[in-house]
């Protein structure tokens, strides 16, 4: 929980496509056409129980490696921490996603990633070598489907906010 009470459900997209920042931003963003409709059944019908109900997510993108570390330093600086990043594998001509994640594990060690590929560049030996035998990391084929973003957006959000809020039950 980034504050008080309060569920982090921040995300960072790093990915040299800005096509792919845009289906992010589609697949994770509200959709106020539905939420126009919910409304207006909620008026005319009196429809509780039919409302659509999606996660609000707050999604943030950068096209490069060494721009997606700078923003989640000033992110931690400002106390609202990343809980969730999806890392493209190749972001040519910076660093690839193994070097962005290890970059950023090194500043914070809490947040989860998903490595988005359509390339199998390195074994997950070969990973693991890199970044360690982590739960804090998965990798998602591309093209992705549009239910796994979102499951992976929900479940890894709030994955990282159980892990802070045991970590301050902890501390306590």
């Amino acid at each position: 929980m980034s504050r008080a009470g309060e569920r982090n459900r921040r995300i960072l997209i790093i990915d040299d496509n800005i096509t792919i920042h845009k289906d992010f931003q589609i697949i994770l963003s509200p959709d106020s056409t539905k939420e126009g409709i919910n409304k207006l059944a909620q008026n005319l019908f009196d429809d509780q129980k039919n409302q659509y109900k999606r996660t609000k997510f707050i999604i943030e993108s950068a096209t490069q490696g060494k721009e997606g570390l700078e923003m989640v330093k000033k992110a931690l600086d400002e106390g609202r921490p990343y809980a969730l990043a999806f890392v493209d594998m190749r972001m040519p001509p910076g660093w690839n996603g193994l070097e962005t994640i290890h970059r950023i594990w090194n500043v914070d060690k809490n947040i989860q990633f998903v490595i988005c590929t359509a390339y199998s560049d390195y074994s997950w030996n070969e990973i693991k070598e890199k970044l360690g035998a982590s739960d804090r990391l998965l990798i998602l084929k591309k093209p992705f489907d549009t239910i796994e973003v979102q499951q992976l957006a929900s479940a890894l959000t709030e994955k990282w906010n159980l892990a802070k809020q045991a970590t301050l039950t902890i501390n306590e």
